[in-house]
């Protein structure tokens, strides 16, 4: 019985193997991208597109463990989740009021340390920032949104 349990078992797993996730993969930068629209220096871009631009764009960088499943579904559902709050790949379509407000959730979730993801950085060590670095961004973030910030 054990056995027929674990061969049924092998061959689910084999068979979940067939069935796999989209991957969020463009092959161009859209004109609306937030880095196309406010360059940074090349360390922030660095450090936003090694942090954000994974869960947050339409560019994913995939570890090669998103080819196993069901891990390949759970990180497909946690990109399509991190797009629809954040998608800076289509940031420039949003209007000037709501960018600044975007940006400043942005500021905010990094300087608290809730973005990136723990899940995220315990594989991804080179989007554990450090106080300097999240200044850096943070930094950048406040001038941009002042420069997007409707006039009052």
């Amino acid at each position: 019985m054990v056995k027929k349990v674990a061969l049924i078992l092998v061959f689910l797993l084999v068979a979940i193997q067939l069935v796999r996730p989209e991957k969020n993969l463009s092959s161009t930068v859209p004109k609306t991208d937030f880095l196309t629209l406010h360059p940074p220096s090349a360390e922030v871009k660095h450090l936003l597109q090694v942090g954000c631009y994974d869960c947050h764009s339409d560019h994913t960088r995939y570890p090669w463990y998103a080819e196993i499943q069901p891990i390949g579904w759970w990180l497909a559902q946690h990109v399509r989740d991190g797009k629809r709050e954040l998608n800076l790949s289509s940031f420039g379509e949003l209007s000037r009021k709501r960018q600044a407000g975007r940006i400043e959730e942005m500021i905010d979730v990094i300087a608290r340390r809730d973005m990136p993801l723990k899940s995220y950085t315990l594989t991804h060590r080179d989007a554990v920032y450090t106080e300097a670095q999240i200044k850096q961004i943070n930094d950048w973030l406040e001038k941009v949104r002042d420069k997007v910030a409707p006039e009052e």
